[in-house]
């Protein structure tokens, strides 16, 4: 595809995106007369180039292209940079540090797939054109040419942006056999940019679902993260369940979509899990939230597999947030999660129905207490993903609950003040123990610290007499 006149206003537009880039990167100018004196093409290419069209910050990584071979590559990188990794040359990228910016070039691609391979076999290409229409999307396949700062868009990523749309260069067919992982690129990207996938990309996608089978793990856990952590995740999550990705991503999302009763005695289950992800997104103070924000989505998971029509003709999901932690636990780790990032998924999700009961008043102080224990750290990520469950549209009951929950984050406040809830455990520790029972270290020990834990939940703190006249009235009781 080649270039055609702009309208005055992208014209600017392009412009604009240019005079961004040489002011974040006024290095650029140099790097590019390195090249051009050695006899070589360069220019700056993708995200960089797409975030300084839209206005977006500009990361502290520019990624260039050229036409130089690693060699040449590393050869005049080694002179400029002030350090220089070639840790990806076999792949055709040369690394450098220089002026607080990571600068990537990579030779020219013209990389051919095996079919039931997850990497290319690398072929360096000759050209820019060649280069830009190999990218994934339009958007990304813009350059700058360097030193010139001519702007390259054979391809139209220009247009698309300003109409919103997400477009392949080439078929969409054929970008998404060559690397299947750029159909959960494109759902990220509606996540990420607010971007629409064009109906010859997404009718691609739904027809080779199974073409993503090939790619790793951890590749697709990157992209799934990417996305929940975008500025429009539903999006996201929706093109992958319309396009049948998620079947093989994260099967229990669409499984959601409970068909439901003639008595709708339950809601939608999947438009209730997207509504409190939005929900709790909008509770994020301190930027997005990836634990919080994949509790929520994932926190009624259980729900399909514990559904009751009971003979009354209401339905019952009885411990579905146990069987959800469980289910969640098991994709997490499938994908290839860290196991800090998957307990504490988990552990949300078996906590999220924990506080439903209290706006009756049974709650004692133990209770409260206990709520903070089981919690620990993911406290705070608890009381908003609780808040965000709360999705009906009966006000009266929404303002209970909000009511109700206000008023338990207060007793947890008078709570923490008073007893140091962030940090409970019993008033005597394992020497103390040891003293007072001549119990050498060993699972007695662990029985009676267990004692204590729990008498120090259920009347707080006593003091030590008490506490050591409780430990020995124990004691009399074992064998």
């Amino acid at each position: 595809m080649t270039q055609t006149a702009l309208p005055p206003a992208l014209a600017q537009i392009q412009r604009d995106a240019v005079g961004r880039l040489l002011q974040r990167f006024p290095l650029i100018t140099d790097l590019g007369e390195r090249f051009t004196d050695a006899g070589f093409e360069i220019a700056l290419v993708g995200g960089g180039v797409r975030d300084a069209v839209l206005g977006r910050e500009l990361s502290a990584d520019i990624d260039l292209t050229t036409n130089a071979r690693p060699a040449d590559s590393l050869a005049i990188m080694n002179d400029w940079g002030d350090a220089v990794w070639e840790t990806g040359i076999r792949f055709g990228t040369v690394a450098a540090q220089r002026g607080g910016t990571s600068w990537e070039v990579t030779t020219y691609r013209a990389d051919a797939y095996d079919h039931d391979s997850r990497k290319p076999d690398v072929q360096f290409g000759d050209s820019l054109t060649q280069d830009l229409y190999r990218r994934d999307f339009t958007v990304n396949a813009m350059a700058v040419r360097l030193p010139s700062l001519e702007f390259v868009d054979q391809n139209g990523g220009l247009i698309d942006l300003s109409q919103g749309r997400l477009r392949t260069p080439g078929p969409a067919h054929e970008s998404f056999s060559d690397d299947p992982l750029r159909m959960l690129r494109a759902a990220r990207f509606t996540s990420q940019l607010g971007l629409v996938i064009d109906p010859a990309g997404l009718a691609a996608a739904a027809e080779m679902v199974d073409r993503l089978k090939i790619v790793s793990a951890e590749r697709v856990q990157a992209e799934l993260s990417r996305l929940l952590l975008g500025e429009h995740p539903r999006r996201g999550l929706e093109v992958l369940t319309a396009t049948g990705l998620a079947d093989v991503v994260l099967p229990e999302l669409p499984k959601l979509q409970l068909e439901i009763d003639e008595h709708h005695h339950h809601k939608d289950v999947y438009e209730h899990s997207l509504t409190v992800l939005d929900q709790a997104i909008a509770l994020e103070d301190d930027g997005p939230d990836l634990v919080l924000r994949m509790a929520a989505l994932m926190h009624d998971v259980g729900k399909p597999k514990t559904r009751r029509f009971e003979g009354n003709g209401s339905v019952s999901f009885h411990h579905h947030e146990v069987v959800g932690a469980r289910m969640s636990r098991k994709r997490l780790k499938a994908l290839r999660y860290s196991n800090d990032f998957t307990e504490d998924v988990a552990r949300l999700v078996e906590l999220h129905l924990r506080f439903h009961g209290y706006g009756d008043g049974e709650w004692s102080d133990s209770a409260v207490r206990r709520y903070v224990r089981d919690a620990g750290p993911l406290l705070d990520r608890l009381h908003k993903l609780t808040r965000a469950d709360c999705t009906t549209r009966n006000k009266r009951r929404a303002n209970a609950l909000r009511r109700s929950y206000d008023g338990l984050e207060e007793r947890i406040a008078v709570l923490a003040q008073q007893e140091e809830l962030a940090a409970i455990r019993p008033e005597l520790d394992g020497n103390q123990i040891m003293a007072i029972t001549g119990w050498p270290a060993g699972p007695k020990i662990g029985k009676a610290y267990n004692y204590l834990l729990e008498l120090r939940l259920e009347q707080g703190p006593i003091g030590l007499p008490a506490t050591e006249e409780a430990l020995r009235a124990w004691v009399a009781t074992q064998d």
